[in-house]
């Protein structure tokens, strides 16, 4: 996904594409762009550069996903990212140290920019973790149910609550108050582009509050 989606309105549509076309696609009328309401605006992508994410969990494709795109269906991996956007991740062959490969991943802040000691700390905690034997593969095996990459940034998360004197977080709750939100919004835009590059709009009705005033 190179390109940015662009929203623009007309003839009470919400009309989404790729670039701005002279005319509209509903109505075929030339496109002025003169009122502010109608005015392109860029959607952000859900997807980040894990490298340049300091301090959080990242989701991405799994490896063997030779495109490294979301698709709904293939398996999905995590990281932790040091507070240089070095991904730790766990593998069948242990703990992985990443400068590249999560280029375009979904990115979840784990530490607040105010909280400088645990900013100051975050490397350490994160080496030494890293290097213990839960997650050597001479003591424990990867397991893709109980013991694989998602284990090790759930126990490396618990580990910093513990030290901030804080509780822990099941995996049933991290994953619907953090992973699903994101998840949920990577899967829309990925098939709001994908339907852009098909048909090269998607058109909607505008909601009725957003021409009140018109």
């Amino acid at each position: 996904m190179e390109q940015s989606v662009i929203r623009l309105s007309h003839c009470q549509k919400e009309i989404f594409c790729l670039w701005v076309p002279e005319e509209c696609p509903s109505c075929g009328e030339q496109l002025g762009g003169s009122r502010l309401q109608e005015a392109p605006v860029s959607l952000p992508s859900p997807l980040t550069n894990g490298h340049k994410s300091s301090c959080c969990l990242l989701v991405a494709p799994a490896h063997d996903n030779l495109d490294r795109d979301f698709d709904g269906t293939s398996d999905l991996h995590t990281g932790i990212s040091s507070t240089a956007g070095v991904v730790y991740n766990y593998t069948r062959d242990g703990v992985r140290r990443d400068q590249s490969g999560w280029e375009r991943c979904v990115s979840i802040p784990l530490v607040r920019p105010d909280m400088f000691h645990l900013l100051a700390q975050w490397d350490q905690y994160l080496e030494r973790f890293s290097n213990g034997p839960t997650w050597d593969p001479a003591w424990h095996s990867f397991h893709e149910d109980d013991h694989n990459c998602f284990s090790f940034c759930l126990h490396f998360l618990n580990g910093v609550l513990a030290a901030e004197g804080r509780a822990p977080l099941s995996r049933d709750d991290f994953t619907r108050c953090f992973i699903l939100p994101k998840m949920r919004r990577v899967s829309k835009y990925t098939r709001l582009y994908r339907h852009i590059q098909r048909h090269q709009y998607y058109l909607v009705e505008r909601p009725q509050d957003a021409h009140a005033t018109d």
